[in-house]
């Protein structure tokens, strides 16, 4: 008999562009393979739950895909070669610091006869430089690799495709599972081909539970990797519990805990044995710092612990 991720892989057909992500994946590892790089995929973002085949309507969560992306760039400080999977128009590593009119704000048109140029206006320059420099280290270096998601069902489909080609780096692998993933979703059998036509009257939607991928993945396709996956609660009485619960069924590393009042200057890491808190201080925060930093920082030395302990059990 089938487990309920395996009929879901059954009955959701893959994405537009599956394969050639599926080879970009595989050769991005490969080549990181070779380096003996240490890697992390780092997924970002809110997943869609789309309500019909040709999709005009859809459920969505509120997540935009700030910590993944301010992720993916302390991983590339930490030297790892990162493959950032987000969602569409989420967020992105760098251009992150510009949204907006930002951008725009800070170049200035020069125009002198027949030609044109762009430059960056004066002030601007400290701000934009190292941004622009670290994001062309990263291009420079091939460190980094964009894969795009939007429904729930890509999401699954890339991320199983991820670990794929993941597989053979084991301990040397981190999965930093950042992406808001819905819970619930409509089965493409019982989706409406065409846009639901409101003159029908309200519809009602039957909504199934998502399969938690995080059991075949801990378990079956990545047994290896440390694997961090992330819990956000509106309630502090379960944020504890819920995570050492996730831990004690999954059997992966870690869980960074959040409330969402507080997400953006308070975490908890949560292991099987322990819990502790990282805060950014209001001070920290004004002087420009990221929670994300310490954060990575804290998952990158206890990847390093696990690969070390795992070396001293082979020379045991």
């Amino acid at each position: 008999m089938t487990s309920h991720w395996e009929d879901f892989y059954a009955t959701h057909l893959p994405p537009n562009c599956f394969e050639d992500n599926r080879s970009l994946l595989k050769e991005f590892c490969d080549r990181h393979y070779k380096l003996k790089s240490h890697i992390v995929l780092v997924t970002s973002g809110g997943t869609t739950v789309p309500l019909e085949h040709n999709t005009v309507r859809f459920v969505d969560n509120f997540s935009a895909g700030n910590r993944g992306s301010a992720s993916a760039e302390y991983f590339l400080e930490h030297g790892y070669a990162v493959i950032f999977m987000h969602r569409t128009k989420s967020l992105e590593p760098f251009s992150r610091h510009f949204t907006g009119q930002q951008l725009l704000d800070m170049l200035e048109l020069h125009e002198e006869g027949m030609s044109t140029t762009i430059t960056v206006k004066p002030d601007s320059v400290d701000v934009l430089a190292p941004v622009l420099d670290k994001y062309k280290n990263a291009q420079e270096t091939h460190r980094m690799l964009y894969i795009t998601f939007t429904s729930v069902v890509d999401y699954m489909w890339l991320l199983r495709a991820a670990c794929e080609s993941l597989a053979l780096f084991e301990r040397n692998a981190v999965l930093f599972l950042a992406a808001a993933v819905s819970d619930f979703y409509v089965p493409q059998d019982e989706m409406p081909t065409h846009k639901i036509q409101s003159g029908h009257g309200a519809p009602t939607i039957s909504l199934q539970l998502v399969p938690k991928m995080l059991a075949p993945l801990a378990s079956l396709w990545v047994p290896h990797a440390y694997v961090v996956s992330f819990k956000l609660e509106t309630d502090e009485a379960l944020l504890i519990a819920k995570s050492r619960e996730s831990l004690n069924k999954y059997k992966h590393k870690l869980v960074i805990a959040n409330i969402l009042q507080t997400r953006k200057n308070r975490v908890v890491f949560v292991t099987p044995s322990s819990n502790y808190e990282i805060v950014l201080t209001k001070d920290q925060a004004l002087s420009g710092l990221e929670i994300e930093e310490p954060i990575v920082a804290d998952v990158v030395r206890r990847h390093q612990d696990y690969i070390r302990e795992a070396e001293q059990q082979t020379h045991q």
